[in-house]
């Protein structure tokens, strides 16, 4: 159907809930006909969440809706598609705002409404509210969601720091508050880790415009998958620098499982996909923010498949594997970038480099490196 026939919704997320709630407000005032609707999950604890619809003169409606299965979220996807549907059949709303509650992540929302309201509703963008002062505070805040009364499930282990993390590079547009406390490092750190966003003043009329810029959720997905993420590149500004760790040698299991502290203690934010020696066929991610790391399997080396199975494989992950590729090892690499203020760029390359396998472990070859210590176990196999 015609995107003309669809009712444009764009949501609004971020932790930084004055922001957020200021970047909604604009835009109920600046597009006629605006709409926008939350889902309060202050009362999950209680057994319920809240749904607010409210236009730029105050609150239209507001109801009820109950759990399901105990978490928050999963209630808020089984109501929030009906609800913007209803609004769509009214036919009087000319853009429907989704205003995320602090800790959902707008990725999981926008991949709902792409899949469940593709008939009569429009994802026409994604914005993260971002308060430049408070941007390190909450990437450098390990505390879990549940500590600081944010959880969206009694399962719910997120800390704060991920959490922002995802939801700052999610979106391709960061509607940015204005703050005095904020400083060249707050807007160089803000830059370096998500540099392909486009940044609007929460108060300028480029907001509006951003919002019905559209929005590909299948694009977003791929720039966010380890595989084929698009990292940032070297970069160094006020005191802030993002350094890139490439290289084609794996990890020595042991030696990186002792270095982990250090290593995602060394910088506010770290990310990228890494191979072990032990594990030479498994592509693994790197997520770590607030000194907490998250190492997961993400599939298969492309290098490790037969030829047949690359027909199945998305054409931005051959790409991203092609501009990788060894002649010995494929795709096969080790690709982390860290972004931090005060990085200590040295100390960090020559730590890692001394968790490579040495000349004499990596000549003995892929047979040899499958019994070196599996340190890894522990953190993979409960994954």
């Amino acid at each position: 159907m015609d995107q003309g026939h669809r009712m444009p919704v764009v949501i609004v997320a971020g932790l930084h809930a004055d922001a957020r709630k200021e970047v909604v407000e604009r835009l109920l005032r600046t597009v006629p006909g605006s709409v926008a609707l939350h889902h309060d999950l202050a009362g999950a604890p209680d057994g319920t969440v809240l749904r607010l619809v409210r236009d730029a003169t105050g609150t239209v409606s507001s109801g009820e809706t109950p759990l399901v299965d105990d978490c928050a979220c999963c209630a808020l996807r089984e109501d929030l598609v009906p609800e913007l549907e209803r609004l769509a059949d009214g036919g009087l709303t000319r853009l429907a705002v989704v205003e995320l509650w602090d800790s959902v992540e707008p990725k999981a929302m926008a991949e709902v409404i792409a899949a469940h309201g593709a008939d009569r509703l429009a994802l026409t963008n994604v914005i993260t509210a971002v308060d430049p002062a408070l941007v390190l505070p909450c990437l450098g805040n390990g505390d879990d969601l549940a500590e600081a009364g944010l959880a969206a499930a009694p399962t719910d282990r997120r800390t704060i720091g991920d959490t922002w993390a995802r939801q700052l590079e999610y979106a391709p547009v960061l509607a940015v508050v204005d703050n005095d406390e904020a400083d060249d490092e707050d807007h160089a750190l803000l830059a370096q880790l998500h540099p392909t966003a486009r940044h609007v003043a929460a108060g300028s009329g480029e907001l509006a415009e951003a919002a019905f810029a559209g929005f590909d959720v299948e694009a977003a997905a791929a720039a966010q998958h380890p595989a084929c993420a698009l990292l940032p590149q070297d970069a160094d500004e006020a005191g802030v620098t993002t350094f890139v760790w490439r290289r084609h040698r794996p990890f020595h299991p042991e030696r990186l499982y002792e270095a982990l502290e250090d290593l995602c203690c060394a910088a506010a934010r770290s990310r990228g996909r890494f191979w072990l020696a032990d594990r030479p066929d498994t592509l693994l991610a790197w997520d770590a923010a607030g000194g907490a790391l998250c190492v997961e399997s993400a599939g298969p080396w492309l290098a490790s498949l037969p030829d047949a199975a690359w027909e199945m494989v998305p054409p931005v992950r051959r790409a991203a594997a092609a501009l990788d590729w060894h002649p010995e090892h494929g795709d096969c690499c080790q690709h982390l970038v860290f972004t931090s203020p005060g990085l200590d760029r040295n100390g960090l390359e020559q730590l890692l480099d001394s968790c490579l396998l040495t000349d004499a472990e990596y000549q003995a070859g892929r047979e040899a490196w499958k019994h070196l210590p599996a340190a890894f176990d522990s953190l993979l196999d409960a994954a």
